[in-house]
């Protein structure tokens, strides 16, 4: 009898309760309180998985407070609200469309075949219309901010609309979703000055790094259902150097954002959340382990926490310049 292979099978996450997603967080209030016949689009939009938006609200943070920073005023509490439930609503609309063009791939794929679609127990008209509802939402949060930054944010849609296709195509899906998911490094800052500067731009960069980095790390739990569909991604490509791999794209990450406090002229308070950033991200890499899915996992979800520190280094620096002033 031969030994099975480290880590859990495609067989493994398939959740024994009908509806219930293997990555998902589980016992949330909302699904809890909300009908079971809501389940399924709470699960479309990444409800159950609130890691997904943390993801994409944390750089619009960091460059809101990156331009207080600079402006000298308190963190900017309405933009910071109106980032908040932005990302809720573009990250579940751009859920919802992934998984609609995904359908017939996540199939195929043991961690992602129950998801709603592909499981039948939502139809594709269906999520069409929960999009275009998401979407409405995230219509009304951005028509709040400047003409800049309305026009700023259409122009991300470009990146959101080709990255379902990319792991069709590319080695590096990973890159277009970070130059979607990252592009809230440049809104922060478009709705506090109506305009962009060298500091958001390296912000946005090391925000792109940082995303291919963690999402390399995801991807590390689908390699093997990957390899049988046919898609592609940097955990595929790395191979078994997926650790350097991620550790030089958390390096450039680093790097990229120091270079924006720099040209923001930060303080100490904004470097040390900078480097407990890059500690947590050191302690990652040095935890990667291709051959365990779960440990991926923790591993991702562990990135908000990363990205607080940051933002929080930045918070304190603002307020102190405040209080100086």
């Amino acid at each position: 009898m031969t030994s099975s292979p480290v880590g859990p099978q495609p067989s493994d996450w398939v959740s024994s309760e009908p509806g219930v997603l293997p990555d998902s967080v589980q016992g949330q209030l909302i699904f809890r309180l909300a009908p079971k016949s809501w389940h399924p689009f709470l699960q479309l939009a990444r409800i159950d998985r609130p890691i997904g938006w943390w993801l994409l609200l944390l750089p619009c943070w960091w460059s809101s407070a990156l331009a207080s920073l600079v402006q000298g005023v308190l963190p900017h509490g309405s933009h910071l609200f109106l980032f908040f439930i932005g990302a809720i609503a573009m990250r579940g609309a751009g859920s919802t469309y992934n998984d609609i063009v995904d359908r017939d791939i996540d199939a195929k794929v043991g961690r992602t075949r129950s998801r709603p679609l592909p499981s039948g127990r939502v139809s594709v008209r269906a999520a069409k219309i929960f999009l275009v509802a998401q979407c409405l939402v995230g219509l009304v949060v951005l028509l709040s901010f400047n003409a800049f930054t309305i026009a700023l944010g259409f122009a991300s849609l470009f990146f959101v609309g080709i990255y379902p296709f990319m792991k069709r195509i590319t080695s590096w899906p990973q890159g277009v979703l970070g130059c979607a998911f990252a592009w809230g490094g440049l809104m922060g800052w478009a709705a506090a000055f109506g305009s962009l500067a060298p500091a958001p731009i390296f912000l946005y960069l090391g925000a792109i790094l940082w995303t291919i980095g963690y999402d390399t790390i995801y991807a590390l739990q689908d390699v093997r259902d990957d390899s049988l569909a046919g898609v592609r991604s940097t955990a595929r490509l790395f191979g078994d150097h997926v650790r350097f791999g991620v550790g030089l794209l958390y390096t450039g990450a680093i790097l990229s954002i120091a270079a924006a406090l720099i040209a923001a002229g930060a303080g100490f308070l904004a470097a040390a959340g900078l480097i407990l950033f890059a500690l947590h991200l050191a302690w990652q890499v040095h935890e990667i382990d291709p051959g365990d899915e779960q440990k991926a996992l923790r591993l991702f979800r562990s990135n908000r926490d990363a990205g607080l520190l940051l933002f929080a280094g930045l918070v304190f620096e603002v307020l102190r310049l405040a209080i100086l002033r």
